[in-house]
C-alpha cells in the first residue's frame, strides 16, 4: 500500500480546484476543518491521491455541508467536531488501521441528504452486489422510491454538479415550502423523518402536509433498508454506519 506521503506527492493537487468550486458555488457550502490523523488513515485506506477531488475532500476537509445543510459530503473530521458530521472512514466502517485486503464491497458511501437519501461511489463490480451503474459511477438511493438510481457521473463531476446547483431540479418533489428553515443548522449526524413516509401515496400527493422530525441518521437509513425489504423484498445493502448514541 502507498503511504500518505506518496499519495499526497502530486504535481497537480485537486485542492485548489475544490476551493474554486466552493467559492463559486451557487448554493451555500460550509467546509469543515479536517483532522490530520483521520485524514491520513482514510487516504491510505482509499489509496487515492490528492490529485483527485475525493482525495482533496478527505485530506483538506472534515466534510462539506451543502445547500443549507441539505447535503452532507463526508471527509475527515475530528471526533465530536463542529457540525457533528461523521467521517468517511466511520460511515464506511473502515478498519482501525489501513488494510491492503479490505475494500467497501458494496461501494463507498460518500454523502447523505437530510432525508436519508444515500450517495454511493460504485466499487469495481456493482452488478455483483445488485447495484446499478458502472464501476466508479455515482449512484443514489432515492428516499421516495427506495430504488437505486445511476447518476452517470464520477465523484468529481457529481461534486461539481452539486456545488453548481444541481440539486435544485434533482430534488423536485422532495422539498416543501420552508424546507431550508428546517435543514439550516441541523447537525450532520441527524436527518428529517417524514410521516407519512416519502414513498407513500399521501406524501406524494401533498408533501407539505407531512410532519417532519429530526432523528439520528442511523434511524433514517435503517428504516429505509427495512422498509425496502418489507415492501419490495429487496436488501438495499449497507447505507452507512453511524454512532447509535443519541445526543440531547
Amino acid at each position: 500500500m502507498r503511504l500518505f506521503e506518496n499519495l499526497t506527492a502530486t504535481q497537480a493537487p485537486a485542492w485548489p480546484e475544490l476551493q474554486r468550486l466552493v467559492s463559486e458555488a451557487t448554493v451555500t457550502a460550509e467546509v469543515l476543518a479536517p483532522d490530520e490523523t483521520t485524514s491520513r488513515r482514510t487516504l491510505e485506506q482509499l489509496q487515492v491521491t490528492t490529485g483527485s477531488l475525493l482525495g482533496a475532500v478527505v485530506v483538506h476537509t472534515g466534510g462539506l455541508l451543502i445547500d443549507q445543510g441539505w447535503l452532507r459530503v463526508y471527509g475527515s473530521p475530528s471526533s465530536g467536531g463542529p457540525g457533528h458530521l461523521p467521517g468517511l472512514a466511520a460511515t464506511n466502517d473502515f478498519p482501525p488501521e489501513p488494510e491492503a485486503t479490505w475494500s467497501p464491497t458494496h461501494g463507498l458511501v460518500v454523502a447523505h441528504d437530510v432525508l436519508g437519501g444515500t450517495y454511493v461511489l460504485n466499487g469495481h463490480d456493482p452488478a455483483a452486489v445488485a447495484r446499478p451503474g458502472a464501476a466508479g459511477e455515482m449512484i443514489y438511493l432515492a428516499p421516495d422510491t427506495l430504488q437505486w438510481e445511476p447518476l452517470e457521473a464520477g465523484y468529481a463531476a457529481w461534486l461539481a454538479w452539486v456545488l453548481g446547483g444541481g440539486l435544485v431540479d434533482f430534488t423536485d418533489g422532495l422539498r416543501w415550502d420552508g424546507w431550508d428553515t428546517e435543514t439550516r443548522g441541523l447537525s450532520g449526524d441527524r436527518g428529517l423523518n417524514v410521516y407519512p413516509p416519502l414513498w407513500s401515496r399521501e406524501a406524494h400527493e401533498d408533501l407539505g402536509a407531512t410532519t417532519r422530525a429530526a432523528v439520528p441518521m442511523a434511524e433514517l437509513v435503517g428504516f429505509a433498508r427495512s422498509a425496502a425489504a418489507q415492501i419490495d423484498g429487496v436488501d438495499l445493502g449497507p447505507l452507512g454506519t453511524f454512532d447509535d448514541s443519541v445526543r440531547p
